[in-house]
């Protein structure tokens, strides 16, 4: 049987199967939405937010407190598929930022039971956007998840959660910590078998969505008002995932999984973007640029996977959307400020997966496939074989990346202020909507967690611009 065949999809996920036209198509509301959009333009629309918490000392400025907002929207974005006007945008984990506590490497979590999120938003005639609904992610029984991370063997990586105050995020927050399962006083961190990091966003026709994450990642199917209903992750011994992805895609690079969600235009196929360079075999091939996209039918469980070469090794592939069944348009970029490094890079590509080379169907000489590494080059990974021996060494193999296209550079086109650019809308043939991470208005340095301010002095915020430019291949 082929490895990606195990676990099929048992009837378990209904989808309401669109023709196969652009997601674009038949809406309600074009004109309205046009002109709306129009007013945006690459001057932007900020997402309107709340206040989530106000009492975390701002470790870059004495005696003030950080402003961590509610918010967080940028993680994806997706179109309503009925109505123009409208559209879907998804918050990662909730705020956080990097800490390292008396448990090792992990994460501070000031507001540790905050539930990953959908909201419905809607553009408004005078080019402004407000938030119609909030669709909380729920687990099969109902109850909110968190985004706190997963323990191993689910796509946890030994990320530990801390409160505001450093200290470890317990099962039993007023009692110590305690490791030991045997004793009677044992109290754990608390993870989250169900917790997700989420990054990508599809909405189907029948109401329902996909999410992927960077946890796992997983893939995971939730109803209309936001219960689990369906999963997809690599993990063989997870009785929850219908579908398995490919055992390699579990050696993501911590905090850098599925970045990127989509689905073909007649909503039978995911494809799902993995951000960086996976740790396959270790973490010493991350520093190169061969990163993977992988297929999932729906139907039968059947997975492809492709790559993408990065124009900078390290870079980030953080979005992706369908423009029909083979083409797609993509997000690379870096990490850096436009405004202190004239050279970053915020760019949006278009693929075409019909160019590349599915791996999981290689078999020329000096090739095998691995139940857990994946497609191996004389023995080796192939991000190992990148690394040693370049992308010609894969060449030699007949395996080649998909081609792409420059579509849109938003630093030359508006100087973009932020360092993320992670949310894709495909409007129409000609125009895209995009929309950046702001992390909460949250973010880490050394000293700890620090206001998220841009170089123009302003707190970082999610904002919606809109890029005019051909997207399909003629």
């Amino acid at each position: 049987m082929h490895r990606n065949l195990k676990g099929l999809l048992a009837g378990a996920v209904c989808l309401a199967v669109s023709a196969a036209v652009p997601a674009w198509a038949g809406q309600t509301g074009s004109a309205e939405r046009d002109a709306a959009l129009a007013k945006i333009g690459l001057t932007g629309a900020r997402l309107p937010h709340a206040v989530l918490k106000n009492d975390v000392p701002d470790t870059a400025r004495a005696g003030e407190m950080i402003e961590i907002r509610n918010g967080g929207f940028g993680s994806d974005m997706a179109a309503h598929p009925t109505v123009a006007t409208q559209f879907y945008a998804l918050t990662d984990r909730g705020p956080n930022a990097d800490h390292e506590g008396p448990q090792g490497k992990g994460k501070f979590f000031p507001t540790p039971d905050y539930t990953p999120r959908i909201g419905l938003f809607a553009l408004q005639p005078d080019g402004s956007v407000t938030l119609e609904k909030t669709i909380l992610l729920r687990r099969p029984d109902g109850t909110p998840i968190t985004g706190l991370p997963n323990a191993k063997g689910l796509g946890g990586t030994s990320e530990t959660p801390y409160s505001a105050d450093g200290s470890p995020v317990l099962v039993h927050q007023d009692k110590p910590f305690n490791d030991n399962a045997t004793s009677p006083d044992y109290n754990p961190l608390r993870l989250d078998e169900y917790g997700l990091d989420s990054e990508g966003l599809v909405a189907l026709s029948d109401g329902t969505f996909w999410v992927s994450d960077e946890y796992g990642p997983h893939i995971v199917h939730y109803d209309a008002e936001g219960k689990e209903i369906g999963r997809i992750n690599p993990f063989a011994k997870d009785a929850r995932a219908s579908i398995k992805l490919p055992a390699e895609l579990g050696k993501r690079w911590p905090n850098r999984g599925m970045e990127g969600l989509a689905i073909t235009p007649d909503e039978k196929t995911l494809v799902g973007l993995m951000q960086s360079t996976l740790n396959n075999p270790d973490k010493s091939a991350q520093g190169q640029t061969a990163t993977r996209i992988v297929t999932v039918d729906l139907a039968t469980g059947k997975v492809a996977q492709y790559l993408y070469k990065q124009e900078k090794p390290k870079n980030a592939n953080s979005g992706i959307a369908a423009l029909s069944a083979t083409q797609f348009l993509l997000i690379e970029r870096d990490g850096a400020f436009a405004g202190k490094k004239p050279e970053a890079m915020k760019h949006l590509y278009r693929i075409d997966l019909s160019t590349g080379t599915d791996l999981e169907t290689v078999t020329a000489p000096g090739t095998t496939q691995d139940e857990a590494l994946g497609l191996l080059i004389d023995g080796k990974p192939l991000e190992q074989a990148v690394l040693e021996g370049g992308w010609e060494a894969l060449a030699a193999k007949g395996v080649k990346p998909v081609e792409k296209t420059l579509v849109a550079d938003l630093v030359k086109l508006n100087g973009y202020p932020h360092d993320k650019l992670e949310g894709l809308w495909v409007v129409d043939d000609n125009t895209v909507a995009v929309i950046n991470d702001d992390d909460f208005a949250l973010w880490g340095s050394d000293k700890g967690m620090e206001q998220k301010i841009l170089s123009n002095g302003q707190l970082d915020g999610n904002t919606l611009y809109v890029i005019k430019a051909p997207l399909l291949a003629k």
